[in-house]
């Protein structure tokens, strides 16, 4: 087995979507960072590879074995084994796994440039172990509160995070079933639809706004963003940590 030494790691938690495991330009200031000191790889099948970066399901057990306690971090001068804590690729892809213990890939993280590319020069050395899993039957089901990979294509993490903001407000908008209220906002996002508008039911109008809204990114999509925040103290903090300021 091979193994990646000195792997700067930036953790996400819990992450069921690959796309808010953000990668190295992504990287914010102030990101925890952490340093492993030694990380195995395990070159894997494709179907594999989406598998663990798309979901929070338990992990074969033959790779768990394969890389029990092979992976270590240093604290306080001293080196510490970590359960299951491995590199995987497919050589187009890379990506950093620990379990914390469990059987599902709790943390992710996407490596710095040059680690990555060592990663696939070591990988070219490697056999492609084939790993039995069993996948959901089922295509995974996206839904408001985690949305198609799609919706979130060539958005920055800003962007991403904001948009997932504006689909928990709207999510909550939808459980009010308050007729008035989503009018309102369906006016604000197409004032020129007024009249219409006016004469919708609730499930139409929030599902009109809703369509309207999901794809992209905008000024109009931050401004409506920035609105339906306001006097909602959890959403608002939200927002700050995104903008750095407060609501007005």
């Amino acid at each position: 087995m091979l193994y990646l030494r000195d792997v700067w790691v930036n953790w996400f938690e819990g992450e069921e979507n690959g796309y808010n495991v953000c990668e190295f330009h992504e990287w914010r200031k102030d990101d925890f960072i952490e340093l492993l000191d030694q990380v195995p790889i395990v070159k894997i099948e494709s179907s594999l590879f989406h598998y663990i970066e798309n979901e929070l399901s338990d992990l074969p057990d033959s790779l768990l074995d394969e890389v029990h306690q092979k992976a270590y971090v240093r604290k306080n001068n001293q080196r510490v084994q970590l359960d299951h804590c491995f590199i995987i690729t497919d050589e187009m892809k890379t990506m950093v796994i620990d379990t914390m213990g469990y059987r599902i890939p709790i943390r992710k993280s996407r490596l710095i440039p040059r680690q990555e590319q060592l990663v696939y020069e070591m990988a070219e050395q490697m056999e492609t172990v084939s790993y039995t899993f069993t996948p959901d039957i089922k295509e995974k089901e996206h839904h408001i509160l985690s949305p198609e990979p799609v919706m979130m294509r060539g958005l920055t993490r800003k962007e991403r995070q904001l948009k997932q903001l504006l689909f928990m407000l709207l999510d909550q908008l939808h459980t009010t079933q308050n007729v008035a209220e989503v009018r309102y906002w369906y006016t604000e996002w197409m004032p020129e639809e007024y009249m219409k508008i006016q004469s919708m039911e609730f499930e139409e109008a929030w599902a009109a706004l809703y369509a309207e809204i999901k794809d992209g990114w905008s000024n109009q999509h931050y401004a409506i963003c920035e609105r339906l925040v306001k006097g909602q103290p959890y959403f608002e903090k939200i927002w700050e940590l995104e903008n750095g300021t407060h609501v007005n």
